[in-house]
C-alpha cells in the first residue's frame, strides 16, 4: 500500500509538471499561467492526504487550502519583485524570497480561525489585489524553443515529486490546518517558474506570474467542492466531481474573457 502510494504520487506529479511546461513552450506563458491556477498541485495533495488520513481530515484541511491560496499569491509576488530587482544570483534569491513569503503568509493564516466563507473572501480579495499589482506586466511569448533533454525532464520530475512527498507525508504530523495550507503551495507552478526562468529568462516568468491569479477561481471552486463532497461521497468520487466543477468554471471563464477580448478589439 505504501509503495503504491509513493509511486502514484511521483507519477502523477511528474505528469502534471511536464504537461504545464509543454503548454508554456508550445502555446504561451500566458495560457500556462492561467492553467497553473487549475487544481493540479492542490488536487494531488488533498487526494493523497484524504487517502492516507481519511476523508474528514482532508475536508477540514480543504478550508485552509482555500485560505492558503492567498499565500501562493504572496509566493509569486515575492518571486516577481525579487527577480525584477536582483541581478546577481537572481534565480536563487527569487526562489528563497518566494518560499519565505509563502511560509510567513501561511503562519499568519494558521493564526486565523478560518471558516469556508472567510477563507473564500480572503482569497478572492487577494486575487483582485495581486491582479491589480501585476496589471502592468507585459505578456511575452516564448520565441526560441528549448529542446527537452533527459536532464530537464529529470529536474522537473524530482522537484515535483519531492514537494508532493513533503506536503502529503507531513500531513499527519502537522494536523489538518497546516496540511491544508501547505497543500496550497504552488507545487506545479514552482518548478515551472524555475525551468522557464533558466531556459528563457525573467520576462517569460513574469508573464506566467501575471496570469496566475486569473486561474485561481478554478482552485476556489475545486477546493470548495472537496469540502462538501469528500465527507459525503468519499475521496475518489469527491475528487472526480470537484474536477468537473473546476473544469466547468474554466470553460465559462474562458468563454467570458474571450468575448470581452473580442469586444475590446471591435471597439478599437
Amino acid at each position: 500500500m505504501i509503495g503504491w502510494l509513493l509511486v502514484s504520487k511521483v507519477l502523477v506529479s511528474i505528469s502534471f509538471v511536464v504537461g504545464l511546461s509543454l503548454v508554456a513552450e508550445r502555446v504561451s506563458p500566458r495560457v500556462a499561467g492561467i492553467l497553473a491556477g487549475y487544481p493540479l498541485g492542490a488536487a494531488i495533495s488533498l487526494f493523497f492526504i484524504g487517502i492516507e488520513n481519511g476523508r474528514e481530515f482532508a475536508a477540514q484541511g480543504a478550508v485552509y487550502t482555500l485560505g492558503g491560496l492567498s499565500a501562493s499569491l504572496v509566493f509569486v509576488y515575492f518571486y516577481y519583485r525579487v527577480s525584477s530587482k536582483v541581478r546577481r544570483w537572481e534565480l536563487l534569491a527569487s526562489t528563497l524570497a518566494a518560499i519565505v513569503g509563502f511560509l510567513v503568509a501561511a503562519k499568519v493564516l494558521i493564526q486565523i480561525d478560518l471558516g469556508l466563507v472567510k477563507a473564500c473572501l480572503v482569497t478572492i480579495g487577494c486575487i483582485f489585489l495581486f491582479y491589480y499589482l501585476f496589471r502592468k506586466i507585459p505578456n511575452v511569448m516564448v520565441k526560441e524553443k528549448v529542446n527537452f533533454t533527459l536532464a530537464v525532464l529529470a529536474f522537473r520530475a524530482i522537484m515535483a515529486a519531492l514537494i508532493i512527498l513533503i506536503v502529503t507525508g507531513s500531513a499527519k504530523w502537522v494536523g489538518p490546518n497546516w496540511a491544508g495550507v501547505l497543500s496550497a503551495f504552488p507545487v506545479t507552478l514552482f518548478p515551472l517558474l524555475v525551468l522557464i526562468h533558466i531556459a528563457y529568462g525573467r520576462e517569460q516568468v513574469h508573464t506566467i506570474i501575471k496570469n496566475f491569479p486569473l486561474g485561481l477561481g478554478a482552485l476556489i471552486v475545486y477546493v470548495t467542492t472537496v469540502r462538501f463532497t469528500y465527507p459525503a461521497i468519499g475521496v475518489g468520487l469527491g475528487t472526480a466531481w470537484s474536477f468537473v466543477a473546476a473544469t466547468l468554471y474554466l470553460i465559462i471563464f474562458s468563454s467570458l474573457t474571450s468575448r470581452a477580448a473580442k469586444r475590446k478589439m471591435a471597439i478599437r
